[in-house]
Protein backbone atom coordinates (compact mmCIF):
# COMPACT_ATOMS: atom_id res chain seq x y z
CA UNK A 1 0.00 0.00 0.00
CA UNK A 2 1.10 3.72 -0.73
CA UNK A 3 0.74 4.44 3.22
CA UNK A 4 3.13 2.30 4.52
CA UNK A 5 5.57 2.86 1.60
CA UNK A 6 5.51 6.42 2.58
CA UNK A 7 5.58 5.93 6.50
CA UNK A 8 8.43 3.57 5.72
CA UNK A 9 10.42 6.75 3.33
CA UNK A 10 9.49 9.38 6.25
CA UNK A 11 10.56 7.01 8.91
CA UNK A 12 13.97 6.83 7.22
CA UNK A 13 13.59 10.86 6.66
CA UNK A 14 12.84 11.06 10.21
CA UNK A 15 16.08 8.82 11.25
CA UNK A 16 18.04 11.38 9.81
CA UNK A 17 16.67 14.22 11.40
CA UNK A 18 16.91 12.40 14.40
CA UNK A 19 20.63 12.21 13.91
CA UNK A 20 20.84 16.29 13.19
CA UNK A 21 19.26 16.90 16.14
CA UNK A 22 20.76 14.56 18.87
CA UNK A 23 24.25 15.32 17.56
CA UNK A 24 23.63 19.03 17.90
CA UNK A 25 22.50 19.08 20.90
CA UNK A 26 25.38 16.72 22.24
CA UNK A 27 27.74 19.14 20.96
CA UNK A 28 26.12 22.77 21.17
CA UNK A 29 25.46 22.17 24.89
CA UNK A 30 29.14 22.17 26.44
CA UNK A 31 30.12 24.45 23.24
CA UNK A 32 27.95 26.87 24.21
CA UNK A 33 28.84 26.90 28.10
CA UNK A 34 32.39 27.27 26.99
CA UNK A 35 31.42 30.31 25.15
CA UNK A 36 29.22 31.92 27.82
CA UNK A 37 32.41 31.75 29.97
CA UNK A 38 33.74 33.65 27.42
CA UNK A 39 31.69 35.85 27.21
CA UNK A 40 31.50 36.71 30.88
CA UNK A 41 35.50 36.94 31.21
CA UNK A 42 37.69 39.71 32.72
CA UNK A 43 39.61 39.10 29.72
CA UNK A 44 38.26 42.32 27.54
CA UNK A 45 40.12 40.63 24.43
CA UNK A 46 38.26 37.56 24.72
CA UNK A 47 35.27 39.04 25.92
CA UNK A 48 34.59 40.79 23.13
CA UNK A 49 35.52 38.37 20.52
CA UNK A 50 33.35 36.26 21.81
CA UNK A 51 30.37 38.61 22.25
CA UNK A 52 30.90 39.53 18.18
CA UNK A 53 30.85 35.78 17.53
CA UNK A 54 27.25 35.56 19.56
CA UNK A 55 26.22 38.82 17.73
CA UNK A 56 27.30 37.39 14.30
CA UNK A 57 25.15 34.52 14.71
CA UNK A 58 22.25 35.13 16.11
CA UNK A 59 21.83 38.07 13.80
CA UNK A 60 22.13 35.86 10.32
CA UNK A 61 19.99 33.51 9.28
CA UNK A 62 20.86 29.52 10.16
CA UNK A 63 20.16 28.78 6.63
CA UNK A 64 22.31 31.35 5.48
CA UNK A 65 24.98 29.92 7.52
CA UNK A 66 24.26 25.99 6.61
CA UNK A 67 25.08 27.30 3.09
CA UNK A 68 28.41 29.37 3.79
CA UNK A 69 29.34 26.46 5.41
CA UNK A 70 28.20 23.75 2.73
CA UNK A 71 29.52 26.01 0.17
CA UNK A 72 32.44 28.65 1.70
CA UNK A 73 35.54 26.69 2.26
CA UNK A 74 35.07 25.32 -1.90
CA UNK A 75 34.80 29.00 -3.09
CA UNK A 76 37.27 30.25 -0.79
CA UNK A 77 39.95 28.13 -0.83
CA UNK A 78 38.88 25.60 -3.75
CA UNK A 79 39.00 22.82 -1.05
CA UNK A 80 37.11 19.24 -1.70
CA UNK A 81 32.95 19.59 -0.34
CA UNK A 82 32.80 18.10 2.92
CA UNK A 83 29.56 16.07 3.05
CA UNK A 84 26.51 17.50 3.08
CA UNK A 85 25.59 16.35 6.22
CA UNK A 86 28.92 17.23 7.94
CA UNK A 87 27.89 20.60 6.92
CA UNK A 88 24.59 20.94 8.06
CA UNK A 89 25.67 19.55 11.69
CA UNK A 90 29.06 21.87 11.88
CA UNK A 91 26.07 24.81 11.00
CA UNK A 92 23.71 23.85 13.19
CA UNK A 93 26.28 23.29 16.57
CA UNK A 94 27.57 26.73 15.57
CA UNK A 95 24.17 28.40 15.49
CA UNK A 96 22.82 26.82 18.98
CA UNK A 97 25.74 27.27 20.85
CA UNK A 98 25.36 30.65 20.22
CA UNK A 99 21.85 30.90 21.45
CA UNK A 100 22.61 28.33 24.61
CA UNK A 101 25.56 30.60 25.66
CA UNK A 102 22.85 33.12 26.22
CA UNK A 103 20.71 31.36 28.22
CA UNK A 104 23.31 30.04 30.19
CA UNK A 105 24.78 33.43 30.95
CA UNK A 106 21.49 34.92 32.04
CA UNK A 107 21.32 32.04 34.37
CA UNK A 108 24.39 32.21 36.27
CA UNK A 109 24.23 36.27 35.95
CA UNK A 110 20.55 35.70 37.31
CA UNK A 111 22.15 34.34 41.02
CA UNK A 112 22.70 37.15 43.79
CA UNK A 113 25.95 38.10 44.55
CA UNK A 114 25.20 36.79 47.63
CA UNK A 115 25.34 33.42 47.25
CA UNK A 116 28.79 33.21 45.85
CA UNK A 117 29.57 35.23 49.48
CA UNK A 118 28.22 33.19 51.75
CA UNK A 119 30.20 30.36 50.17
CA UNK A 120 33.60 32.31 50.60
CA UNK A 121 32.35 32.74 54.44
CA UNK A 122 32.03 28.83 54.51
CA UNK A 123 35.33 28.50 53.39
CA UNK A 124 34.34 26.83 49.82
CA UNK A 125 36.43 27.25 46.95
CA UNK A 126 34.94 28.74 43.80
CA UNK A 127 34.54 25.43 41.90
CA UNK A 128 32.58 24.15 45.39
CA UNK A 129 30.66 27.39 44.96
CA UNK A 130 29.38 26.97 41.46
CA UNK A 131 28.62 22.89 41.57
CA UNK A 132 27.47 22.92 44.63
CA UNK A 133 25.74 26.00 45.07
CA UNK A 134 25.16 27.58 41.86
CA UNK A 135 25.02 25.18 39.38
CA UNK A 136 21.77 23.54 40.08
CA UNK A 137 19.82 26.83 40.92
CA UNK A 138 20.74 27.33 37.30
CA UNK A 139 19.63 24.84 35.51
CA UNK A 140 16.25 25.80 37.53
CA UNK A 141 16.36 28.86 35.83
CA UNK A 142 17.53 27.85 32.22
CA UNK A 143 15.09 24.72 31.62
CA UNK A 144 11.84 26.99 29.96
CA UNK A 145 14.26 28.97 27.52
CA UNK A 146 16.29 26.08 26.87
CA UNK A 147 13.58 23.66 26.26
CA UNK A 148 12.19 26.02 24.24
CA UNK A 149 15.62 26.27 21.98
CA UNK A 150 15.64 22.48 21.86
CA UNK A 151 11.76 21.98 20.85
CA UNK A 152 13.15 25.40 17.82
CA UNK A 153 16.30 22.83 17.34
CA UNK A 154 13.66 19.76 16.12
CA UNK A 155 12.01 22.13 13.43
CA UNK A 156 15.15 23.48 12.72
CA UNK A 157 16.37 20.13 11.19
CA UNK A 158 14.04 20.86 7.95
CA UNK A 159 16.48 23.66 6.80
CA UNK A 160 19.07 20.80 6.25
CA UNK A 161 17.15 20.75 2.90
CA UNK A 162 18.53 23.31 1.39
CA UNK A 163 21.97 21.51 0.37
CA UNK A 164 20.06 18.51 -0.51
CA UNK A 165 20.17 16.45 2.75
CA UNK A 166 17.09 14.09 2.72
CA UNK A 167 15.81 14.98 6.14
CA UNK A 168 11.99 14.27 6.66
CA UNK A 169 10.54 17.31 5.14
CA UNK A 170 12.57 16.65 1.87
CA UNK A 171 11.71 13.46 1.24
CA UNK A 172 7.74 14.38 1.90
CA UNK A 173 8.25 17.70 -0.78
CA UNK A 174 9.69 14.46 -3.66
CA UNK A 175 6.19 13.07 -3.43
CA UNK A 176 4.84 16.92 -3.79
CA UNK A 177 6.94 17.09 -7.18
CA UNK A 178 7.10 13.06 -8.20
CA UNK A 179 3.51 12.20 -7.53
CA UNK A 180 1.76 15.57 -7.00
CA UNK A 181 0.75 14.13 -3.55
CA UNK A 182 0.26 16.99 -0.98
CA UNK A 183 -1.07 14.47 2.42
CA UNK A 184 2.92 12.94 2.65
CA UNK A 185 3.91 16.59 3.31
CA UNK A 186 0.89 16.98 6.53
CA UNK A 187 1.78 13.42 7.18
CA UNK A 188 5.13 14.29 8.12
CA UNK A 189 3.91 17.12 10.56
CA UNK A 190 2.50 13.87 12.58
CA UNK A 191 6.44 13.12 13.21
CA UNK A 192 7.02 16.59 14.85
CA UNK A 193 4.21 16.60 16.46
CA UNK A 194 4.57 13.47 18.41
CA UNK A 195 8.44 14.18 19.18
CA UNK A 196 7.70 17.66 20.36
CA UNK A 197 5.27 16.42 22.17
CA UNK A 198 7.22 14.07 24.16
CA UNK A 199 10.47 16.85 24.61
CA UNK A 200 7.46 18.85 26.07
CA UNK A 201 6.69 16.27 28.84
CA UNK A 202 10.35 15.47 29.27
CA UNK A 203 11.39 19.39 30.26
CA UNK A 204 7.68 19.67 31.73
CA UNK A 205 8.97 17.21 34.45
CA UNK A 206 12.31 18.41 34.65
CA UNK A 207 10.78 21.36 35.74
CA UNK A 208 9.02 19.68 38.50
CA UNK A 209 11.81 17.94 39.61
CA UNK A 210 13.75 21.19 40.38
CA UNK A 211 10.92 22.81 42.15
CA UNK A 212 12.21 22.88 45.23
CA UNK A 213 14.64 25.24 44.15
CA UNK A 214 12.65 28.54 45.05
CA UNK A 215 13.71 30.71 42.75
Amino acid sequence: MLFFTVTSRLLQGFGLTCAIFGITLLCALPLGLVVAFCSMSKFNPLRYLSKTFVWVIRSTPLMLQVIIVFYGPGLLWQATAMPRINAVVIAFIINYAAYFSEIYRGGIESISHGQYEAGQVLGMTKSQIFFKVILLQVVKRIVPPMSNEIITLVKDTSLARIIAVKEIIMVAQEYIATYALIWPLFYSGVFYLVFCGLLTLLFGRVERKLGYFKV
